[in-house]
């Protein structure tokens, strides 16, 4: 990878809310991605936004649109940038695919907020797979539905289209956007390429790596995906208000089977990607929308209300690890499209509150560096409601240069 050249693909691993406020503790549960850090660097010096208060749904919105919420306008999502930005690798793969996020869970419809294209279109939004382990279902028809009729209501689909009144559902760009999305659907239906939504035809001995749960066949995925040309893939360990990474409680015990979940589809994602000649071309993105206070559960200036009750003295097991949101520092590991190996970036205080102390970096910063590896232009922005509308606020974000070789 040199300057002038542009990675084909961005996979981001989404796994919401880490506790690596200073780097990351790979003597404990994390080793295999700690084998694979020669080929990577570690940022210990992401600053969240101040939002007023710190909340999932809202640092999530910020993380992946690099916009605040609410805006008059449904921002796009990072992977609908790229989609519409770089145009599809494969055409019958789609562009901008999300694994693993379920939104029948608490914070659903927040979480839909951010899981769009906007005004960029349908066609460049996320073809949804909330599980990996039926990944092959997410591009057949339902059960009871047999091919003849499906196109049967594909072809009527097009004449409701064609028939209804220009503006008064949409305008003619979103109509047309929505019909192109939905054809390029029917034809990854029909096409050879929907086997890599297939982990059966995995072999064993990859298929057992990857498979510690659904974020970890999301990476597999991920990978058969990025083989057949994806150009924009988000896995995620699925957000659920107290579920997973989300701990308030019992930290100590979850965190331990939270890094099994991650550690070694992590690190083989990077060795197969490496093994194949991707990874210089492929930037991989293991990031949270914010970390956690690494002392006790609650700041005075955390501007969060009280969500559990800790003691003063801890006796009992379940409230160990119980910590707060926080957004002064947190690790981002980054891997390939460039990036610098075996780097090490910014600086967080070595006494608690652990605050960022060396080389910040916020998301602006974070998504300009993406589109720089990717040749996407700083200025690169469409005009809605008569008015530009930039890839990050006003234009004005930067990539940080010092995280490339």
């Amino acid at each position: 990878f040199t300057k002038g050249m542009d990675s084909n693909s961005v996979l981001s691993t989404f796994a919401p809310v880490r506790t690596a406020l200073d780097g990351i503790n790979f003597s404990e549960g994390l080793e295999s991605i700690g084998k694979v850090m020669d080929k990577g660097t570690l940022i210990r010096s992401y600053v969240a936004a101040d939002m007023g208060f710190i909340l999932h749904a809202r640092h999530q919105y910020h993380w992946h649109t690099c916009y605040r919420p609410p805006q008059s306008v449904l921002a796009p999502h990072l992977g609908a940038w790229i989609a519409k930005q770089l145009g599809p690798v494969n055409a019958v793969i789609p562009p901008f695919i999300d694994i693993g996020q379920r939104f029948t869970l608490g914070e659903g419809e927040e979480l839909k907020a951010f899981h769009s294209a906007g005004f960029l279109g349908n066609e460049f939004g996320p073809f949804l797979i909330p599980d990996p382990s039926a990944g092959l279902d997410s591009v057949r028809p339902p059960a009871g539905m047999s091919n003849t009729r499906f196109e049967k209501r594909n072809q009527l689909y097009d004449e409701l289209i064609r028939q209804s009144p220009v503006g008064e559902f949409g305008s003619d760009y979103q109509k047309e956007s929505l019909k192109r999305s939905m054809e390029q659907a029917y034809i990854l239906l029909k096409s050879p390429e929907a086997q890599a939504f297939d982990l059966t035809r995995e072999p064993k001995a990859s298929y057992d790596i990857y498979n510690t749960g659904k974020f970890g066949l999301g990476c597999l995925m991920a990978r058969r995906l990025t083989e057949q040309g994806a150009r924009f893939i988000s896995v995620t360990t699925e957000y659920e208000p107290f579920k997973g990474w989300d701990t308030h409680e019992n930290g100590n015990t979850r965190l331990k089977d939270m890094k099994k979940q991650i550690d070694g589809p992590v690190a083989q994602l990077i060795k197969d990607l490496e093994r194949t000649g991707r990874l210089d071309r492929t930037l991989v993105i293991l990031a949270s929308e914010f970390s956690r206070d690494m002392m006790v559960e609650g700041r005075p200036d955390a501007k969060v209300q009280e969500q559990v009750s800790q003691p003063d003295v801890i006796t009992d097991m379940k409230n160990y690890g119980m910590h707060r949101h926080f957004t002064d520092g947190g690790s981002i590991l980054m891997f390939g499209g460039g990036i610098k190996k075996g780097q090490v970036f910014g600086k967080t205080a070595d006494e608690r509150p652990c605050k960022t102390i060396e080389n910040p970096l916020v998301i602006d910063q974070i998504h300009q560096t993406i589109y720089h590896a990717l040749g996407i232009a700083e200025d690169a922005h469409y005009v809605v409601e008569k008015r530009p509308f930039y890839t990050t606020p006003d234009g004005l974000g930067k990539a940080e240069m010092k995280l490339f070789s």
